[in-house]
């Protein structure tokens, strides 16, 4: 084992000492966890919830496209009531009689039932199954996206209000550590140790550092908000989290691969170019034959003085073949299409492109995020070893006020940047799996029933009537 890949190990569970801090004085039953937060948000998020209907809508796509193979039967009732009147003048033949007239009154009725079978539509209804079937495929990639994007989003949600939660902590901390010299100074001011300077040096550092402060209150406000949104309920107690580094590749380089052959928007867009490559297969079918079977049973009755009663039947074929059609339309339509796919095409490079500057990207910052905690640690040590020195040497005379001051404020911003590094570090491990396309809740083992997408499209593949949605709506 590398030394990196120890280093690695030994701080896969980092946690901040102010993250710790935070929910020590909590009872544990209050805490949530990251990964509670991200069960809450993969059943709430109304997106992740939008694009499971997204794939609903798609699979019914799927029987659209089968009815193409099936017959048509319709039902066709006429009835109407006739009034005929006519009349004859008087003849001027001889032996014929006076003038006289006809009303004839009558109710005819129909009833025509009509079956209509394709048999060949130019290999319209086979494309545009496999078409269907293909926007399934590429609906259920964009809610891998989406599910990517909300856990993603969650898990940062979570570990901001951490990161604001413990800064503010310290923040706090420093105003009562500078409260406190503050005090001190005064009173080494009543006795003549130091000058009003020194006073007013203490007072204006304890000032900045309660508009600090202030500041990090709105800034846990925020991101409690920002987690409202994605997580769907207010956060309670938070835990600090875990890195999932063990979810990772050893290297970049197979990072990268996986990027490549696993995450959805790259498959995507492969599903959305074979489906506008079918497109222009069913555009072409337009300058194809034709044939189908139609039969009708056809029953008229009327109702007059004449009335009586006939029923028909008729069966045939009918062989339709194009010559120019639409005014060549048809053609502009398959021309169309297959620009169309040279554009899908196209955006699967842009796609890879794309997952390969993320996947490179977030790992060399989770990279740089590990460096940049094993330094703040180091600093932290130092600085707090150089702070209780700086104060002892003030109380002898040998160091100004200014000098406490400063190398206070070094030792709180070291902690900030500490906690800040340590939240990066949990964060980019999530934005690394996500960019390699791995982020869903499979992978997390998160403990919560997973949506399945074929579910719902084994339901309503087959289904040949009915207006009820599988959960009965």
């Amino acid at each position: 084992m590398t030394g990196a890949t120890r280093s690695r190990a030994r701080s896969a569970t980092v946690v901040s000492v102010a993250f710790a801090s935070i929910i020590l004085s909590a009872p544990l039953a209050q805490a949530q966890s990251i990964e509670q937060t991200l069960v809450q948000a993969y059943r709430n998020n109304p997106d992740l919830n939008a694009a499971r209907a997204g794939v609903r809508v798609a699979n019914e796509g799927v029987p659209a496209a089968l009815s193409g193979y099936r017959p048509s039967v319709n039902a066709t009732i006429t009835a109407a009531g006739q009034y005929n009147e006519s009349s004859v003048g008087a003849s001027t033949y001889v032996g014929t009689g006076p003038g006289s007239s006809r009303a004839i009154r009558s109710a005819p009725r129909a009833a025509t039932l009509s079956v209509t079978q394709p048999l060949f539509d130019g290999n319209r209804t086979t494309n545009s199954v496999r078409q269907a079937d293909q926007n399934v495929l590429a609906a259920r990639e964009t809610l891998r996206n989406a599910e990517q994007t909300v856990l993603l989003a969650s898990a940062t949600a979570h570990m901001n209000v951490l990161r604001e939660q413990a800064v503010l902590d310290l923040r706090r901390r420093n105003v009562e550590v500078l409260r406190e010299q503050l005090r001190a100074t005064r009173d080494r001011f009543n006795v003549g140790e130091v000058t009003r300077t020194d006073v007013a040096l203490a007072e204006s550092a304890l000032q900045a550092a309660i508009a600090v402060a202030t500041g990090a209150e709105s800034d846990l406000a925020n991101a409690r908000s920002v987690y409202m949104q994605q997580v769907g309920v207010q956060p309670a107690r938070l835990t600090p989290a875990r890195t999932i580094e063990r979810l990772l590749p050893r290297n970049l380089d197979a990072a990268v691969i996986a990027g490549q052959t696993e995450h959805p928007a790259i498959r995507g867009a492969r599903h959305g170019a074979d489906s506008q490559l079918l497109q222009v297969r069913i555009a072409e079918s337009a300058l194809y034959p034709t044939l189908g079977l139609s039969a009708s049973l056809t029953r008229a009755a009327e109702q007059s003085s004449a009335s009586g009663q006939s029923v028909s039947a008729a069966v045939g074929m009918t062989l339709t073949i194009p010559i120019f059609a639409n005014g060549g339309r048809d053609y502009a339509t398959i021309r169309a299409a297959k620009e169309s796919y040279g554009q899908r095409r196209i955006q699967i490079e842009t796609a890879a492109a794309s997952v390969r500057q993320a996947v490179t990207q977030s790992w060399a910052a989770l990279e740089a995020s590990r460096a940049q905690i094993q330094a703040a640690e180091v600093q932290v040590r130092s600085q707090d070893i150089a702070v209780n020195g700086i104060r002892e040497e003030y109380k002898v005379g040998q160091r100004t006020i200014i000098d406490v001051l400063n190398a206070t404020q070094t030792l709180t911003e070291a902690r900030v940047a500490l906690v800040r590094a340590q939240r990066d570090r949990v964060v980019l491990s999530y934005s690394v799996l996500s960019a390699m396309g791995r982020l869903n809740g499979s992978r997390l083992a998160l403990r919560t029933e997973i949506f399945d997408p074929t579910t719902h499209y084994n339901q309503v593949r087959d289904q040949w009537i009915g207006v009820r949605t599988p959960d009965g709506r």
